[in-house]
């Protein structure tokens, strides 16, 4: 039976990788998939989901007013083979109109979609996307990574050049290691990013 499945973490838990771990299970096995990606997102090659360590994989691109269901329809008539699974990286970035999308390929198509986003933004606030995917999808999942202090990290602390949280500003900005970091409640309360040595941790 097919599900709605949200598999939530902290930045830098290995979200992506995971995606493109069960999206290669897919593959070897003879199955078709599709991959969606935020289109703005410029951390790494344009539409392409893109993990940390390396891993990487063609994507459709998707802002605020790409249709899922309508390209799925279009992929899915066109397709010579039965598509298997729909993917869904930074998925926080939805709306709540392609959330009910993503639910429609699921409940009329019969086909799982695995989304994969943050819970919370810098502020500890919910991401739309987020809210919804929690609320409706069938299938919850929480990827775990650790706070400096060795706790789990359940929040995502902006922060400036100089290593300080930043409490204000857009929801949306992209960035990495370099301007989010992974804490625990009481060192994002507190705005304890730590000392991270990339090099060496």
């Amino acid at each position: 039976m097919a599900k709605l499945h949200f598999y939530y973490s902290a930045m830098n838990a290995g979200k992506s990788t995971t995606l493109l771990q069960s999206d290669y299970n897919y593959r070897e096995r003879g199955m078709h998939t599709i991959l969606y990606t935020p289109s703005f997102d410029t951390r790494f090659e344009k539409n392409h989901v893109s993990s940390r360590i390396g891993l990487s994989n063609k994507a459709h691109g998707f802002d605020a007013g790409f249709d899922f269901l309508s390209h799925f329809k279009e992929m899915h008539a066109a397709a010579d083979h039965k598509i298997a699974a729909v993917f869904v990286d930074e998925a926080h970035f939805l709306s709540k109109q392609q959330v009910e999308q993503l639910t429609m390929i699921v409940d009329y198509f019969s086909i799982p979609v695995l989304a994969y986003g943050l819970r919370t933004d810098f502020m500890g606030e919910p991401f739309e996307g987020s809210k919804y995917l929690l609320a409706w999808a069938e299938d919850l999942n929480e990827i775990k990574t650790i706070c400096h202090c060795g706790r789990k990290a359940t929040m995502n602390m902006r922060v400036d050049t100089d290593g300080h949280k930043v409490n204000e500003g857009d929801q949306v900005e992209i960035g990495g290691n370099d301007r989010y970091i992974s804490t625990c409640r009481r060192h994002f309360l507190e705005g304890d990013a730590g000392k991270i040595d990339t090099l060496t941790a």
